[in-house]
Protein backbone atom coordinates (compact mmCIF):
# COMPACT_ATOMS: atom_id res chain seq x y z
CA UNK A 1 0.00 0.00 0.00
CA UNK A 2 2.84 2.38 0.87
CA UNK A 3 4.51 1.86 -2.54
CA UNK A 4 1.25 2.43 -4.36
CA UNK A 5 0.38 5.58 -2.41
CA UNK A 6 3.85 6.98 -3.12
CA UNK A 7 3.55 6.60 -6.90
CA UNK A 8 1.95 9.84 -7.93
CA UNK A 9 5.07 11.71 -6.81
CA UNK A 10 5.45 14.73 -9.07
CA UNK A 11 3.75 18.08 -8.77
CA UNK A 12 2.13 17.79 -12.19
CA UNK A 13 -1.65 18.42 -12.00
CA UNK A 14 -2.62 14.86 -12.93
CA UNK A 15 -0.38 13.34 -10.25
CA UNK A 16 -1.57 15.82 -7.62
CA UNK A 17 -5.14 14.80 -8.42
CA UNK A 18 -4.27 11.10 -8.41
CA UNK A 19 -2.41 11.37 -5.10
CA UNK A 20 -5.38 13.14 -3.52
CA UNK A 21 -7.76 10.46 -4.79
CA UNK A 22 -5.61 7.54 -3.63
CA UNK A 23 -4.91 9.07 -0.21
CA UNK A 24 -8.57 9.93 0.37
CA UNK A 25 -9.72 6.48 -0.72
CA UNK A 26 -7.29 4.78 1.67
CA UNK A 27 -7.92 7.26 4.52
CA UNK A 28 -11.69 6.93 4.44
CA UNK A 29 -12.46 3.45 3.14
CA UNK A 30 -15.00 4.92 0.73
CA UNK A 31 -16.20 3.05 -2.31
CA UNK A 32 -14.76 4.38 -5.55
CA UNK A 33 -18.28 5.38 -6.65
CA UNK A 34 -18.54 7.51 -3.49
CA UNK A 35 -15.10 9.04 -4.09
CA UNK A 36 -15.85 10.15 -7.64
CA UNK A 37 -19.25 11.53 -6.59
CA UNK A 38 -17.75 13.86 -3.96
CA UNK A 39 -18.67 17.48 -4.44
CA UNK A 40 -16.54 20.45 -3.47
CA UNK A 41 -18.82 21.27 -0.54
CA UNK A 42 -18.60 17.71 0.83
CA UNK A 43 -15.01 18.12 2.04
CA UNK A 44 -13.98 20.14 5.09
CA UNK A 45 -10.18 20.32 5.09
CA UNK A 46 -10.05 22.50 8.18
CA UNK A 47 -11.67 19.86 10.37
CA UNK A 48 -10.65 16.76 8.38
CA UNK A 49 -14.15 15.48 7.65
CA UNK A 50 -16.12 14.72 4.54
CA UNK A 51 -19.72 13.89 3.82
CA UNK A 52 -20.13 10.67 1.89
CA UNK A 53 -23.47 10.21 0.17
CA UNK A 54 -24.71 6.74 -0.65
CA UNK A 55 -28.09 5.66 -1.96
CA UNK A 56 -30.56 7.38 0.37
CA UNK A 57 -28.14 8.01 3.24
CA UNK A 58 -25.07 9.96 4.13
CA UNK A 59 -22.30 9.63 6.65
CA UNK A 60 -19.50 11.79 7.93
CA UNK A 61 -16.03 10.27 7.68
CA UNK A 62 -12.86 11.67 9.23
CA UNK A 63 -9.54 11.71 7.40
CA UNK A 64 -6.02 12.43 8.54
CA UNK A 65 -3.36 15.00 7.78
CA UNK A 66 -1.72 13.02 4.96
CA UNK A 67 -4.97 12.95 2.98
CA UNK A 68 -5.68 16.58 3.90
CA UNK A 69 -2.25 17.66 2.63
CA UNK A 70 -2.79 15.79 -0.65
CA UNK A 71 -6.22 17.40 -0.99
CA UNK A 72 -4.86 20.90 -0.32
CA UNK A 73 -2.14 20.39 -2.95
CA UNK A 74 -4.74 19.25 -5.48
CA UNK A 75 -7.15 22.08 -4.74
CA UNK A 76 -4.51 24.83 -4.60
CA UNK A 77 -2.20 23.73 -7.41
CA UNK A 78 -4.06 21.46 -9.80
CA UNK A 79 -7.86 21.43 -9.85
CA UNK A 80 -8.20 24.66 -11.84
CA UNK A 81 -6.18 23.14 -14.69
CA UNK A 82 -8.91 20.52 -15.13
CA UNK A 83 -11.77 23.05 -15.24
CA UNK A 84 -12.87 23.63 -18.82
CA UNK A 85 -16.32 25.25 -18.72
CA UNK A 86 -16.39 27.39 -15.58
CA UNK A 87 -17.61 26.02 -12.29
CA UNK A 88 -17.87 22.28 -11.71
CA UNK A 89 -19.25 21.06 -8.36
CA UNK A 90 -17.66 17.59 -8.60
CA UNK A 91 -14.34 17.44 -6.74
CA UNK A 92 -12.31 15.11 -8.96
CA UNK A 93 -12.21 15.88 -12.67
CA UNK A 94 -10.67 14.11 -15.64
CA UNK A 95 -8.46 15.81 -18.23
CA UNK A 96 -11.56 16.85 -20.21
CA UNK A 97 -12.99 18.74 -17.26
CA UNK A 98 -15.72 16.16 -16.67
CA UNK A 99 -16.25 14.17 -13.47
CA UNK A 100 -13.80 11.29 -13.07
CA UNK A 101 -15.41 7.97 -14.00
CA UNK A 102 -15.01 4.63 -12.26
CA UNK A 103 -13.27 3.33 -15.36
CA UNK A 104 -10.93 6.33 -15.40
CA UNK A 105 -10.01 5.74 -11.79
CA UNK A 106 -9.52 2.03 -12.44
CA UNK A 107 -7.19 2.85 -15.34
CA UNK A 108 -5.01 5.21 -13.28
CA UNK A 109 -4.85 2.68 -10.44
CA UNK A 110 -3.72 -0.07 -12.84
CA UNK A 111 -1.07 2.28 -14.22
CA UNK A 112 0.40 3.02 -10.79
CA UNK A 113 0.27 -0.66 -9.81
CA UNK A 114 2.22 -1.58 -12.95
CA UNK A 115 4.72 1.19 -12.23
CA UNK A 116 5.64 -0.39 -8.87
CA UNK A 117 5.67 -3.90 -10.26
CA UNK A 118 2.41 -5.17 -8.76
CA UNK A 119 1.42 -7.85 -11.23
CA UNK A 120 -1.59 -9.11 -9.28
CA UNK A 121 -5.03 -7.79 -10.01
CA UNK A 122 -5.48 -4.70 -7.86
CA UNK A 123 -8.87 -3.08 -7.40
CA UNK A 124 -10.16 0.11 -5.81
CA UNK A 125 -12.04 -2.07 -3.32
CA UNK A 126 -8.69 -3.19 -1.87
CA UNK A 127 -8.18 0.34 -0.52
CA UNK A 128 -11.42 -0.09 1.43
CA UNK A 129 -10.27 -3.40 2.85
CA UNK A 130 -6.81 -2.12 3.72
CA UNK A 131 -8.30 0.90 5.46
CA UNK A 132 -10.53 -1.31 7.62
CA UNK A 133 -7.89 -3.99 8.24
CA UNK A 134 -5.25 -1.44 9.24
CA UNK A 135 -7.71 0.29 11.57
CA UNK A 136 -8.64 -3.06 13.13
CA UNK A 137 -4.96 -3.94 13.53
CA UNK A 138 -4.44 -0.72 15.45
CA UNK A 139 -7.37 -1.38 17.77
CA UNK A 140 -10.37 0.36 16.19
CA UNK A 141 -13.68 -0.99 17.41
CA UNK A 142 -16.02 -2.75 15.02
CA UNK A 143 -18.73 -0.12 15.42
CA UNK A 144 -16.30 2.60 14.30
CA UNK A 145 -15.20 0.56 11.29
CA UNK A 146 -18.84 -0.20 10.51
CA UNK A 147 -19.74 3.49 10.57
CA UNK A 148 -16.77 4.57 8.46
CA UNK A 149 -17.41 1.90 5.82
CA UNK A 150 -21.14 2.56 5.86
CA UNK A 151 -22.14 -1.03 6.57
CA UNK A 152 -25.78 -1.24 7.63
CA UNK A 153 -25.26 -4.67 9.17
CA UNK A 154 -22.46 -5.38 11.65
CA UNK A 155 -22.14 -8.85 10.12
CA UNK A 156 -20.49 -7.25 7.08
CA UNK A 157 -17.83 -5.80 9.40
CA UNK A 158 -17.18 -9.04 11.31
CA UNK A 159 -14.37 -10.09 8.98
CA UNK A 160 -12.21 -7.34 10.46
CA UNK A 161 -12.82 -8.68 13.98
CA UNK A 162 -11.61 -12.07 12.80
CA UNK A 163 -8.54 -10.37 11.32
CA UNK A 164 -7.93 -8.63 14.65
CA UNK A 165 -8.34 -11.85 16.63
CA UNK A 166 -6.09 -13.80 14.27
CA UNK A 167 -3.42 -11.15 14.50
CA UNK A 168 -3.59 -11.13 18.31
CA UNK A 169 -3.30 -14.91 18.43
CA UNK A 170 -0.35 -14.93 16.03
CA UNK A 171 1.31 -12.14 17.99
CA UNK A 172 0.87 -14.04 21.26
CA UNK A 173 2.43 -17.15 19.73
CA UNK A 174 5.38 -15.46 18.10
CA UNK A 175 6.45 -12.31 19.92
CA UNK A 176 9.15 -12.96 22.53
CA UNK A 177 7.56 -10.63 25.09
CA UNK A 178 3.93 -11.49 24.49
Amino acid sequence: MECLLAQPSSNRPKELRDRAMLELLYATGMRVSELIALRMEDVNLRFGWLICRDVGRERMIPFGETAARAMRDYLEKARDTFLKDGAQPILFLNCSGKPMSRQGFWKLLKGYAAKVGIDKDITPRMFRHFCAAHMAARGAGLSVIQEILGHTDIAATQIYAEFQLGMKTEYSKTHPRA
